[in-house]
């Protein structure tokens, strides 16, 4: 247990933050994202999915119809359902 500059109690932190977060935990897992080059191998690897495109820089992922779908230097076409289970956002964006 330490104190602060402040005089507040600093160290029970680390230790209540790993049990909150469940460090050690089992039974987490998560979805490999697994981006493509060309829309048709995307559509391949995932044949009951959407293929949506993904920017990594914006963290922002695209349908087709959008008017950013397939554009850019920093992203790739991947399957929808792993996009939303890496925690990727969709585009606010509507469909065009």
């Amino acid at each position: 247990m330490l104190r602060s500059r402040f005089g507040k109690v600093v160290g029970h932190v680390a230790l209540s933050s790993a049990i909150i977060f469940g460090v050690g935990a089992t039974g987490v897992s998560a979805t490999p994202l697994t981006p493509f080059r060309y829309e048709d191998q995307a559509r391949r690897h995932c044949p009951g999915d959407k293929v949506v495109w993904l920017d990594f820089k914006k963290g922002v992922y695209y349908r087709k119809g959008q008017r950013l779908y397939g554009q850019g230097f920093d992203g790739s076409f991947v399957c929808a359902n792993e996009a939303r289970d890496s925690l990727y956002r969709s585009s606010p964006l509507g469909l065009r």
